[in-house]
């Protein structure tokens, strides 16, 4: 499973255990603000990077509802 996969399925099982997972790719901070606020802009671009890796999108909404509490 390559980091990508890793992290959109940690993503989608425990959002909060995703903040984790982003900091061991090491990524640099202002990259990540710049990540963050395109997916704000465009949420569209979670379900293409779901489908493209082919994981259930059905379990991010849940993750979203999981966050949203």
């Amino acid at each position: 499973m390559t980091k990508r996969s890793k992290l959109f399925q940690t993503l989608t099982e425990n959002p909060l255990m995703a903040m984790g997972t982003i900091g061991q790719l090491g990524t640099a901070p202002e990259k990540l603000q710049q990540l963050m606020a395109m997916v704000m802009q465009n949420p569209a671009l979670i379900k293409e990077a779901v489908d493209e890796l082919g994981l259930d999108f059905a379990k991010v909404e849940a993750a979203k509802a999981q966050l949203q509490q």
